[in-house]
């Protein structure tokens, strides 16, 4: 990878790493339906407000259609599924569900014809798979039906995020990253504003709620979308959605911190382990003979 793509990969995982306290913070204050509606809107506003200011043109020649499959499913299906889990799940096995978004990526990538699944690569989802069950280890939380909802939502969210940025990658060839999130978030924001009918904001947001809104929707939202889409365009759907092993560690680590949540020597060890899987995947270790994966 190219200096740019490797600094764009930390930030991607340190941003996401920290948006789970934000998330939290603001599902609390507007429902897990409005957290996403509302993030989805002011994320595409400011990113629209930016390009106007810069004077950057943007070009949505391709047409809505493939903005409204990455909107249904990379930010509405995701953050859904996200923002419903977490707090029924908590943090930290949200965290190990987001990291299992590389192996649906490399499923689906691989049935498309897009990537070739190589031994390095499985070798590294495998070690990722590995490290995660070591990172974490069994369910704080007791093993009920909100539980297992929450463990739906999750499956529902991770394969929706490694679909969109599979069809994005195919279908979105050639349109720039700003124009790609604009879109996408619009079009999450549209798809998800019907639910908050059912769903309504439950309490009456504070100064402070609308504050977190807007962090969770600027700088974990707007920015990191625009990076993270020029990734895939740069180094390929699986390889740039890796991140979330990286992803993962970052959130698990906040959470001993920040959260005072345990963290065993055998977890310690589990970081590593998916840190060397990430490696795996994302090429960085040499294999001499074997071919280069298509990107």
């Amino acid at each position: 990878m190219r200096p740019r793509d490797i600094a764009a990969y930390l930030f991607l995982a340190i941003a996401w790493g920290l948006s789970f306290l934000l998330l939290l913070k603001v599902v609390h204050a507007f429902g897990w339906v409005g957290a996403v509606t509302f993030r989805c809107f002011i994320a595409a506003l400011i990113l629209f407000a930016l390009a106007r200011l810069t004077r950057r043109r943007l070009h949505f020649g391709t047409g809505w259609k493939p903005l409204a499959v990455v909107g249904a499913t990379t930010v509405a299906g995701q953050l859904i599924g996200l923002s419903y889990a977490t707090p029924l799940i908590g943090t930290a096995m949200a965290a190990i569900f987001v990291a299992t978004i590389p192996l649906f990526s490399m499923l689906i990538s691989s049935a498309w014809g897009m990537e070739r699944i190589t031994p390095p690569r499985v070798a590294g989802l495998v070690l990722g798979t590995l490290g995660l069950v070591m990172l974490v280890g069994f369910p704080a939380v007791p093993v009920d039906e909100t539980f297992i909802l929450g463990c739906g939502a999750m499956i529902f969210s991770t394969f929706c995020a490694a679909f969109g940025s599979n069809y994005a990658s195919r279908h979105l060839k050639g349109v720039g990253s700003w124009e790609v999130t604009i879109g996408a978030f619009l079009a999450g924001g549209v798809i998800a504003l019907p639910l908050v009918l059912a769903v309504p904001v439950p309490t009456v947001p504070q100064p402070l709620d609308y504050l977190n809104l807007v962090a969770l929707a600027a700088l974990m939202s707007s920015l990191t979308y625009v990076l993270y889409f020029g990734l895939v365009g740069s180094i390929g759907p699986t390889r740039a959605i890796s991140v979330e092993f990286a992803v993962t560690i970052v959130a698990v680590v906040v959470g001993a911190v920040v959260l005072d949540e345990p963290l065993t020597l055998i977890q310690i060890a589990g970081a590593g382990v998916i840190i060397a899987g990430c490696a795996l995947v994302l090429g960085l270790v040499p294999f001499p003979g074997r071919p280069n994966p298509i990107v």
